[in-house]
């Protein structure tokens, strides 16, 4: 049987990364014919920890280079859509660039191209951030009102895939922490940030009025991957839409003090303030923490307690 084929789209991001290690591990016994897109990240690195896999520079707002990918790599079974403009304030500065890579059209588009273009599945990352914010433990059936234009640029991709393709799955995630990736990605990651600044003995700010679910990235890829195998193995298109966050609804306060508690820092150095205090150039919701029953039923799993990933990723970052 030959090997089946995963496009990781945006594989040079943090969860593209681990994507492409948790296929690398299982190689040996599960044959995966891997390949990635790329934008400005170089991606030596990653063809030299992942030497079997293909990269394609893609422009997601023009589509060029999904060409190169027919021609050399041929129909994905599988494409999985990491690739965004995730950060709100550089969203809410530049919404034209938003909706143009966060609504996955070129890639639609391309997919399309293909004469049984529905026996490809498309796992697509959208956010927590499709919430309003004025409750807590958000449903996937509730109705997603968004408070800044990142978010409503995720609503718009979720409502362009719905409606535009017919063989999909939808993962609204919450913030996605870990360890560090194969090539480190330029972003600060939320643990080794905290754990950065309560190392250095100074007083620090932390939201105590924003509340999410944060999601160890290894449950992520567990998720995708779950997905993945339902697929290939039963061959039925799904629509699916899910919550994936973790079990614990935190907020930056109580994120900090787990850190603290963990690595044995001084508490008194988190100081409290209301995320009102703070103009970050974006609205922000305040409470966008997420019911995972759905998940949990669904595809029988179930995500990592915080504290327990906060040790993990501690642990982790010790041994690099």
């Amino acid at each position: 049987m030959s090997a089946k084929k995963v496009l990781v789209v945006g594989g040079t991001g943090y969860l593209g990364q681990h994507l492409l290690q948790g296929f690398s591990d299982i190689q040996a016994t599960t044959p995966f014919a891997l390949a990635f897109t790329y934008n400005s990240f170089p991606p030596q690195p990653l063809l030299l920890a992942f030497p079997t896999s293909f990269a394609f520079h893609v422009d997601l707002k023009t589509g060029l280079g999904f060409d190169s990918i027919s021609q050399q790599f041929g129909q994905p079974d599988v494409v999985v859509n990491c690739a965004a403009l995730s950060v709100p304030r550089a969203c809410e500065n530049d919404p034209d660039a938003a909706i143009s890579i966060n609504v996955p059209s070129s890639l639609v588009n391309w997919l399309s191209s293909f004469a049984q273009s529905d026996n490809t599945l498309l796992i697509h990352l959208s956010t927590d951030q499709v919430y309003e914010g004025v409750k807590s433990f958000y449903k996937e059936e509730d109705e997603a009102l968004p408070v800044n234009i990142y978010g409503k640029s995720k609503v718009a991709a979720e409502q362009f895939i719905s409606e535009k393709w017919s063989n999909f799955a939808i993962l609204r995630s919450s913030i996605i922490f870990g360890p560090q990736t194969a090539s480190p990605v330029p972003k600060s990651l939320p643990i080794q940030w905290i754990d950065g600044v309560l190392s250095k003995g100074d007083k620090v700010e932390f939201f105590y009025d924003e509340y999410r679910c944060p999601v160890y990235v290894k449950d992520v890829v567990a998720i995708i991957r779950t997905l993945i195998d339902k697929w290939l193995s039963e061959g039925k298109k799904m629509q699916l839409l899910l919550n994936v966050g973790g079990p614990d609804r935190v907020s930056r306060v109580q994120m900090a003090e787990a850190v603290a508690q963990i690595r044995g820092y001084d508490s008194s150095l988190i100081k409290p303030v209301s995320a009102s205090s703070v103009d970050r150039g974006v609205k922000s919701p305040a409470d966008i923490s997420m019911d995972i029953t759905k998940l949990v039923q669904k595809l029988n799993i179930c995500p990592t307690p915080f504290k327990d990933g906060v040790k993990l990723t501690l642990a982790a970052e010790a041994s690099m």
